[in-house]
C-alpha cells in the first residue's frame, strides 16, 4: 500500500524513495509486524481466555502444568503477518497475493484444527487426517495452476537441484503432488516440533532468513546469474512477506520463551508449514528446504523412526521396543535429564547450521 501512496510523490519528498526498494520495506515490514504482535498478545491473554492448551498424554508427565496455558499465538501472529504485508507489499505482484492466500488458507485448516481440540471432551483430538490431507490436497491444485499460467513454461514444474549447475528436475503432471508434499511435509514437521517454549518459533527464524535472502538474489539478474539460480524478477517481494513473519515470531518469542505465556497452535504451525513451502516454491527451491529446515526433518524422522521400529519389534518379538526414550527428539532429551531452555538454544543452534549449510550451497553449484 505505503508503496502505491508514498513512491509517486518520490521528487517532493525525497525519503520516499526508499519506498522502491524491497530492503527497505523487508526492513519496515518486520519492525511494523514485531509490534504489532508484542502488542496484541497480553491483550488476546487477557481477553480470549476460551483459548486455552489442553496436553496430550504422548509428552513428559511434567509438561501437564502447562495444561490451560493460552493457545493462539498463531491468530495474533496471523494477524500482524497480513498487516504488515499489505502496508509494504507491490500490489501489482501475482506472487505476494498467491503467498498471502496459501498463508491464510493453512492458519485456517490449523484454527479449525485448534478449534477442534479446544472444543473436544476428553481426549484431545482435532482434525482428522483424510479431511486435512484434501483440503491440502486443494491448495496444491490452486497452486499448481497458478505456476502453469504464470510462470514460463520452460520452469514451471521444475525444481533446481541442489550442487549441480544446470540441472533441473521437471515433475511434469506430477508437479501437484510434489507441492502436496511439500505442505504436509513442512506444516506436519513444524506441528512435531512445536513441544517446546519457544522451540518452533525459533528454530524457524534461521531458515525464514534464508528464504528472505533466496527470495531477494532470485529477483536480482545479476546475483542470480552469478550464483546459477533461476532468476524470477518478481520474487524480491517475498523477502518483504519473510520479513514479516520474522517479526511476528519475533513478537511472539517475547512471551513464548520459556516459561510460556502463549503457544501458536496448529494455526501458528500449519502457517509457518504453509510460508516456508509456498516461497520455496515460488522461488524454486523446493529441495533446498529440506536442507535450511534440516532440524524439522530430523523431528520427523525421529518420529517415523520411533514409530516404525516399535512396530517391527511388537510384530517380530511381541513386544513392541523404542529407539528413543521419547518422540519426537526433543522428548527425549527431556527424557535424560536436559533442561528445557537448553535443548530449544541448542535445536536453535542446529537450525542456523543448517541454515548456514544450505545458503553455501548457492556459491558452490
Amino acid at each position: 500500500m505505503l508503496y502505491h501512496i508514498l513512491t509517486p510523490f518520490a521528487d517532493q519528498f525525497i525519503l520516499f524513495n526508499l519506498f522502491k526498494y524491497i530492503t527497505f520495506r523487508a526492513f519496515l515490514a518486520g519492525i511494523v509486524s514485531f509490534l504489532i504482535v508484542i502488542i496484541l498478545i497480553p491483550y488476546f491473554i487477557k481477553k480470549f481466555k476460551q483459548f486455552r492448551e489442553k496436553i496430550k498424554e504422548d509428552v513428559p508427565i511434567w509438561h501437564k502444568k502447562k495444561e490451560g496455558t493460552p493457545n493462539g499465538g498463531g491468530i495474533v501472529m496471523l494477524i500482524g503477518i497480513i498487516i504488515s504485508s499489505l502496508l509494504f507489499i507491490r500490489y501489482d505482484n501475482p506472487l505476494v497475493w498467491i503467498s498471502i492466500f496459501t498463508i491464510l488458507y493453512m492458519a485456517l485448516i490449523g484454527f479449525y484444527d485448534d478449534y477442534k481440540k479446544l472444543t473436544s471432551k476428553g481426549k484431545v483430538d482435532g482434525l482428522k487426517k483424510l479431511p486435512k490431507f484434501i483440503l491440502q490436497s486443494i491448495l496444491s491444485i490452486i497452486i499448481f495452476i497458478f505456476i502453469i499460467f504464470y510462470y514460463p513454461p520452460e520452469i514451471a514444474t521444475k525444481t533446481q537441484f541442489l550442487f549441480f549447475k544446470n540441472i533441473m528436475i521437471d515433475f511434469s503432471f506430477f508437479y501437484p503432488v510434489f507441492i502436496f508434499f511439500v505442505f504436509v511435509g513442512t506444516a506436519n514437521a513444524l506441528n512435531l516440533t512445536d513441544g517446546l517454549d519457544g522451540l518452533a518459533a525459533s528454530t524457524s527464524i534461521p531458515p525464514l532468513i534464508t528464504f528472505l535472502i533466496i527470495a531477494y538474489i532470485t529477483s536480482h539478474i545479476t546475483i542470480s546469474k552469478y550464483l546459477n539460480i533461476i532468476h524470477i524478477p518478481q520474487a524480491g517481494e517475498l523477502a518483504i512477506i519473510c520479513s514479516a513473519i520474522i517479526g511476528a515470531l519475533l513478537g511472539f518469542l517475547w512471551y513464548n520463551s520459556y516459561p510460556a505465556q502463549i503457544f501458536m497452535g496448529d494455526t501458528g504451525s500449519q502457517m509457518l508449514g504453509g510460508a516456508f513451502g509456498i516461497v520455496a516454491i515460488l522461488t524454486k527451491q523446493e529441495i533446498l528446504l529440506a536442507i535450511a529446515g534440516g532440524l524439522f526433518v530430523i523431528e520427523t524422522l525421529s518420529v517415523i523412526l520411533q514409530v516404525g521400529y516399535f512396530k517391527y519389534t511388537k510384530r517380530k518379538y511381541g513386544e513392541g521396543k523404542r529407539i528413543f526414550k521419547r518422540a519426537p527428539l526433543h522428548h527425549h532429551f527431556e527424557e535424560i535429564g536436559w533442561p528445557e531452555p537448553k535443548i530449544v538454544s541448542r535445536f536453535l543452534i542446529i537450525s542456523t547450521i543448517f541454515s548456514i549449510l544450505a545458503l553455501a550451497t548457492l556459491k558452490i553449484r
